[in-house]
């Protein structure tokens, strides 16, 4: 690993980041080649936090822009505050000023209302971390316009001229897949998919995020999830659930898992009515039941076989 890709993983892990060689290298290239970065991925995997910690590890604003559909270029870029400049108008009644002045003065930066693209091109002293999160959600047409601001980082508004981003902000796109991007978006970017994590890498990731939780309780939440995320499910709970099913059984006093405690928390993993009832049953007994005792590698054997065990419970079911 080059020196620098091994700094910017220690600055992310220095944020409570448990990262791998592959996401510093891209983060890494991105900031050397002045690029956007794509990151794909389940829902909780921990997509949305890169953005987060690279802005903290590199002291610079976060700003970010939340897709959904409908989403129009003057939310994302700049609006003007009519209010205030209506307000500017009626102060100016009276005044000896003409119509030419009046436009020049409510036409001005001061009554600039800047959106998230328009403040990350405009962001003063350093580049700031621009977070353009579930793109997949807004319309084709947003996505057009997103192409022709993240080629020349310039925005025009029409009264005041071209606006040139002085410092060009750190980019990050990111996807859940409900629906395909364009190839002339994903050219523009670099790419990182993020998967589940291994066995080792969710337990350093509880670890870090919730260093209260005792080392036994630690491995049996990996291992479990580990295990859950074979089966077909309508919503697969993420990293974000492993995080919150740690600090719900820590709230509760759990030293380790046992299945009363785990069926009355199956509500801080599953977020589908479905998906609770299929694995309230015999599924989780077969879970805990052959779990009991395990330990350490044994453990991360036990997840590498109990999928295929669970499936066969559940297509016979």
């Amino acid at each position: 690993m080059i020196e620098a890709v091994r700094q910017i993983q220690e600055r992310l892990e220095g944020q409570s980041y448990i990262t791998d060689r592959a996401i510093a290298t891209t983060v890494y290239l991105a900031m050397a080649l002045k690029k956007p970065v794509l990151i794909e991925g389940q829902a909780g995997v921990g997509k949305t936090e890169i953005a987060k910690v690279l802005a903290a590890a590199l002291d610079t604003n976060l700003i970010r822009l939340q897709c959904y559909e409908g989403l129009d270029a003057n939310t994302a870029l700049y609006e003007w505050n009519y209010p205030k400049q209506m307000l500017r108008i009626k102060i100016d009644e009276n005044n000896r000023t003409t119509a030419d002045e009046e436009e020049h003065l409510i036409f001005s930066e001061p009554f600039l209302l800047k959106r998230p693209l328009l403040q990350a091109v405009t962001n003063p002293d350093k580049a700031a971390v621009l977070l353009i999160d579930e793109v997949d959600r807004a319309d084709e047409e947003f996505e057009a316009f997103l192409l022709e601001v993240l080629s020349d980082f310039q925005v025009t508004v029409p009264e005041l001229g071209t606006i040139e981003a002085k410092h060009r902000p750190y980019v990050v796109l990111t996807s859940n897949r409900t629906r395909e991007l364009s190839d002339a978006l994903r050219r523009r970017c670099l790419y990182l998919w993020i998967d589940y994590p291994s066995f080792e890498k969710e337990l350093r990731i509880i670890r870090t995020k919730v260093p209260n939780a005792n080392e036994r309780l630690a491995s049996q939440i990996s291992a479990f999830m580990q295990a859950i995320r074979h089966i077909k499910l309508a919503k697969v709970p993420g990293v974000a659930e492993s995080i919150d099913w740690t600090m719900s059984l820590m709230a509760l006093h759990a030293e380790h898992l046992d299945e009363t405690t785990v069926r009355e928390t199956l509500g801080a993993i599953f977020k589908d009515r479905d998906d609770v009832a299929r694995m309230g049953g015999k599924p989780l007994d077969i879970v805990l039941g052959s779990m009991d005792g395990l330990e350490g590698d044994e453990l991360k054997a036990w997840t590498e076989t109990i999928g295929q065990r669970l499936e066969r419970e559940l297509s016979a079911r």
